[in-house]
């Protein structure tokens, strides 16, 4: 078999043909983290009406958009510095709005411990990509940490699929799941603070 080529049925030829085509198209990574930031609006305002799987879904597709955006503009040239900033701002705001909704939802059901853990989630997650930023504006790098963005996604996609009463099944794990991630964010700011302090003293 010779270099580049594949006994797929050509699938290797039509995924670059595909890309090619995307990448000639006028779709660019700032309209992508738009899409983002609309589809997780929409998971907020579906979370206030208590339609949690159709929000679940909603916030999946709009986080799989917000690492799309990324990749997208490496891949095709047509990223920007301020792309980037975009990118990484409304990051921060679609989890805000999404955990903002859900503290709503728990208020409204009087679970104000919940509630709580709600906006420490909100506190603790921009925890976790500040100690990044920082670091990085030092000159370390700094990705280590489990509660990384996508990690809790899944933790919170999960909460949303399975919240009680309006979920996939008959249980409750939207509680559980913010609860969860606050504590994993809550490990991760330490071990990035660890790490920059460990990297900044050798």
């Amino acid at each position: 078999m010779t270099p580049g080529s594949s006994d797929n049925g050509g699938t290797g030829e039509f995924g670059t043909m595909m890309r090619n085509r995307l990448i000639e198209s006028r779709l660019t990574p700032n309209g992508i983290s738009m899409t983002g930031l609309v589809l997780n609006a929409v998971a907020a305002g579906l979370v206030l009406q208590r339609l949690f799987v159709f929000a679940g879904f909603a916030f999946i597709i709009g986080s799989i958009m917000d690492t799309l955006d990324g990749r997208y503009s490496r891949m095709s040239g047509k990223g920007s510095p301020f792309g980037a900033f975009l990118d990484s701002t409304l990051d921060r705001i679609e989890e805000g709005i999404v955990l903002t909704a859900i503290a709503v939802y728990f208020a409204a059901v009087g679970d104000q411990t919940a509630v709580a853990a709600c906006m420490l989630a909100v506190l603790l997650s921009l925890m976790v990509s500040y100690t990044r930023a920082r670091a990085e504006a030092l000159g370390v790098e700094c990705k280590v940490g489990i509660a990384t963005r996508p990690v809790r996604v899944v933790i919170l996609s999960a909460g949303l699929l399975f919240a009680k009463g309006a979920g996939i099944a008959d249980f409750e794990l939207l509680a559980p799941a913010v609860y969860v991630l606050v504590a994993l964010s809550f490990v991760t700011t330490v071990q990035r603070i660890s790490h920059v302090r460990t990297a900044l003293n050798s």
